[in-house]
């Protein structure tokens, strides 16, 4: 199962299952979307909630869910001033949407000691995006429950991946705005090249997913000396300012 596969990342997750053989159910909020890339792959579009349809797919997969994909998010801009219904709508969508896909899923991947669960997390729960605060925060948060995920029932037989690109072709990235363009752009990918990376990772049994390696670098640099990276950002704040970014955007 596939959650927000209408396009972008997800219908190419969806498209690569489906050419390894694998039954998928296409999931979006967009029914037309979601129907569309179904029918080209021959899968079976089940459109609506992401976190509240795992029955209705489960169903349409003759009772078993192998694979749960949580990619639908929400890219919310914003900082520290914005509303609660904007970091309540993130939220909502980029962690408690796994929380409840899981505690669907869990119980039959427990009993049955295999299962795979897979967040598109972003380098923003890695590290972090000027200019967006709800999404920075929530993605960091859907990074830290795929990483409790995996360290408490993978003895258990769940496989979890999270998925960190950076800047991927997709409406997200054009909704990004000057922050975008200035931080992602440059190096910006098509989402097929993410798909091919998440396979890659299962094939190597690897928990975190980094289509843009550089990624790597960029975290250990974060983790090694937390000071001198954040003064790095805040110069790149700057630039974005400079150019008409910020509160004033």
């Amino acid at each position: 199962m596939v959650t927000g596969a209408g396009g972008g990342i997800g219908a190419a997750l969806a498209r690569r299952f489906a050419a390894e053989g694998a039954r998928v159910v296409v999931n979006d909020l967009d029914a037309e979307k979601a129907k569309a890339v179904a029918a080209e792959i021959d899968a079976v579009a089940v459109p609506g909630d992401a976190s509240l349809i795992v029955d209705d797919a489960r169903e349409a997969l003759g009772g078993t869910v192998d694979i749960y994909c949580a990619n639908a998010g929400l890219g919310s801009a914003g900082d520290a001033l914005s509303g609660e219904d904007v970091w309540s709508a993130a939220w909502d969508v980029n962690v408690m949407a796994h929380v409840r896909a899981s505690r669907a899923l869990l119980p039959g991947w427990l009993e049955r000691g295999s299962g795979r669960f897979v967040s598109t997390v972003s380098a923003a729960g890695l590290l972090t995006m000027i200019g967006a605060a709800p999404y920075s925060v929530t993605k960091h948060g859907a990074l830290a429950y795929a990483e409790w995920l995996s360290l408490t029932y993978r003895h258990r037989g769940l496989k979890v991946h999270a998925i960190c690109p950076q800047g991927v072709r997709t409406d997200m990235l054009t909704a990004s705005g000057s922050a975008g363009e200035l931080v992602l752009t440059p190096t910006a990918i098509e989402p097929p090249a993410v798909a091919e990376a998440l396979f890659t990772a299962m094939a190597e049994d690897r928990f975190l997913v980094l289509p843009h390696p550089e990624v790597a670098g960029f975290y250990q640099a974060r983790s090694g000396d937390p000071d001198r990276w954040l003064a790095t950002m805040n110069r790149v704040q700057q630039k974005w300012e400079a150019v008409g970014g910020g509160a004033g955007e």
